[in-house]
């Protein structure tokens, strides 16, 4: 473990590339379904396996998805695009080479907003967006000697985010995968899987002194299957690299891999000894040009961006950060209590609810808010019922709401009714049960008029008992202060 001095000599630099697998129901370049988790080797042909003869044609929803990742960030959109042959050998790449593109990427430039968990604010800046097929998938059975290849996944199509080297931690890097993750969900381009691969990450990293204007060697490392992984190879990268360097070692710009067991690096290979790749453009396919109508048909179907409703949560709501930046954690909640909002205005109440016992019920009861029994209408005139004091919050969540999960033909006042939920505001019926209450803690009321206000909890809880908790709290404290104080 470094020492916090050692550390603080030099500026970690971070760059990441993010793979992210588009929702089509075809392959990049061919009609194959694109799939997760069919039996081996079942979604494929013989374009996919690049079989003599056979012509490759551009998937036109891929290009529409990548359009929009891109204006999500606001990057340049390239309007002529052309694709290209990578040539390498693996046993899991079927055509020997992969399709990509080299040159021109679809999207160039563009930022991605994040935020630190102490609040601080970055605008992430991209290289490109850039599209390109994936390859199959090797498997290394235990105690087999040999790898079986399934190329279920060659050719799905995928897009690659590209930083430059503008992240500076690894808190900086898990914001970044945290909101990618976010954008390209809310756009339905992606299902942000890291576990399935549908989301994949590899990071770059180097350090270099601290004032120095030269970019120190970098590694990249891969292998990582969650954020939390991400997070731990740079910071394992982070103490490595300053320790060779601190130790007059050379680094080396290699590619390495992340054990999630160890949360150490290994070397897989360096940078020399890496193929040239020998990109030419693929003579097969004819360049996509991006007409005007093109790209103006897919702005029409951009929906509203995390961000976006973020702004609108803490502006025209009045939220705080905090419960902006939770509601719009996920997509259909966020446009759940967006439609809560448009039947109630005490919008803080509606945003305590859903991050409350409303994420509470869909994650005991495994459902998607779409499948929530309990309308808007219905939650908003629960909150009118608090807010009305008709009934109390506590009755309303213990009692009120449980009961609204189970029966969608009862509106809440008649299950208020029905369990006798209905507070007593009226002054007259209250006073009687305050003054019997004071009467019974003689002792008490001497206490309190000595200067223990204290004491007013124990007067308001008996109230509450004697009233089987039906008392209105507001007016029930009213008529205590009015009767201890006089």
């Amino acid at each position: 473990m470094l020492s916090e001095e050692l550390r603080n000599k030099y500026q970690l630099i971070i760059g990441l590339e993010v793979h992210a697998q588009l929702l089509t129901e075809s392959k990049m370049f061919a009609a194959d379904a694109n799939e997760y988790g069919k039996s081996p080797n079942t979604q494929i042909s013989v374009i996919t396996l690049g079989h003599p003869g056979t012509l490759p044609k551009v998937n036109r929803k891929a290009i529409a998805f990548a359009i929009k990742m891109g204006l999500a960030c606001n990057s340049e959109i390239t309007r002529y695009n052309v694709f290209a042959r990578k040539n390498y050998f693996y046993p899991d790449l079927p055509k020997g080479y992969q399709l990509t593109q080299d040159k021109g990427p679809i999207c160039v430039g563009g930022t991605v907003p994040i935020q630190l968990p102490d609040g601080t604010k970055k605008e992430v800046i991209l290289n490109r967006v850039h599209m390109e097929e994936d390859a199959g998938k090797s498997i290394h059975l235990a105690g087999e000697a040999d790898t079986l290849v399934d190329f279920n996944r060659a050719g799905t199509p995928l897009i690659e985010i590209v930083t430059e080297p503008d992240l500076k931690s690894p808190e900086e890097a898990y914001a970044f995968l945290t909101e990618v993750k976010k954008l390209v969900k809310y756009l339905d381009v992606c299902d942000g899987n890291m576990e399935e691969g549908s989301l994949r990450c590899d990071a770059n990293v180097s350090v270099m002194l601290k004032g120095a204007t030269e970019l120190g060697k970098k590694v990249e490392v891969k292998n990582m299957n969650s954020f939390r992984n991400v997070f731990r190879a740079i910071e394992h990268e982070h103490e490595r690299l300053i320790g060779l360097i601190e130790a007059g070692e050379e680094v080396i710009s290699e590619t390495r891999t992340f054990d999630a067991n160890t949360g150490l690096t290994a070397s897989m290979r360096t940078k020399e000894d890496l193929n040239d790749y020998r990109y030419f453009p693929e003579p097969d396919l004819s360049p996509v040009v991006i007409s005007d109508e093109w790209l103006n048909a897919v702005k029409a179907t951009m929906p509203v961006l995390p961000r976006e409703l973020h702004k609108k949560f803490v502006d025209v709501y009045g939220l705080p950060d905090y419960d902006a930046s939770f509601l719009t954690e996920s997509k259909e909640v966020a446009l759940w209590f967006n439609e809560l909002c448009s039947k109630t205005k005490n919008y803080k109440a509606a945003s305590n609810w859903v991050m409350g016992p409303v994420k509470s019920s869909l994650n005991e009861l495994s459902l998607h808010v779409d499948d929530f029994p309990i309308s808007h209408e219905s939650l908003a005139t629960l909150i009118a019922l608090v807010d009305e004091g008709k009934v109390s919050y506590t009755a309303a969540s213990q009692n009120l709401y449980p009961e609204m999960l189970k029966s969608a033909t009862e509106s809440p006042m008649e299950i208020a009714h029905r369990l006798n939920l209905i507070q007593e505001s009226d002054e007259s019926s209250l006073r009687p049960i305050v003054e019997e209450v004071l009467a019974a803690n003689a002792g008490k009321v001497k206490e309190y008029r000595s200067g223990k206000k204290g004491l007013m909890g124990l007067f308001m809880g008996q109230v509450m008992k004697k009233s089987q908790g039906k008392a209105d709290p507001k007016v029930a404290t009213k008529l205590l202060t009015e009767l201890l104080e006089n």
